[in-house]
């Protein structure tokens, strides 16, 4: 397997890190439009937030470096929907979030859908 593959699967991860970070240290934080200065003190101080900018940073150097690479076309389907599915095991899991029989669905068309699209990676 060539080296931009696990480049691409490295940066997927981190962006779904990155999300769930975020996530993270915003889910016990009560924030309010109505306090704008207050509520952006406490996402920039918090702790998991940064941590999910400086992956965000990571898969954006990683997946630059994947486009030299691997066709548009083809990295960005990969790098969202694989992300996507991450952050839904994630939320499903850890986070006690529900998927209706809808959703699975979807989730099984999108498996397919990475399937068929990474399949077609000659890069």
């Amino acid at each position: 397997m060539k080296a931009h593959y696990f480049v691409l699967i490295f940066a997927l991860i981190a962006n779904a890190v990155a999300n769930i970070l975020i996530k993270e240290g915003m889910k016990a934080k009560a924030v309010s439009l109505s306090q704008p200065l207050e509520t952006f003190q406490q996402i920039v101080l918090n702790p998991f937030v940064v941590s999910g900018v400086f992956f965000f940073g990571l898969a954006l150097a990683a997946y630059s470096f994947v486009l030299s690479k691997i066709p548009l076309s083809i990295a960005y389907p990969v790098m969202t929907s694989a992300g996507f599915l991450i952050v839904l095991g994630y939320s499903t899991i850890k986070l006690q979030e529900s998927l209706t029989p809808w959703q699975i669905a979807g989730v099984l068309c999108i498996l397919a859908g990475i399937i068929m699209v990474a399949g077609n990676m000659n890069g």
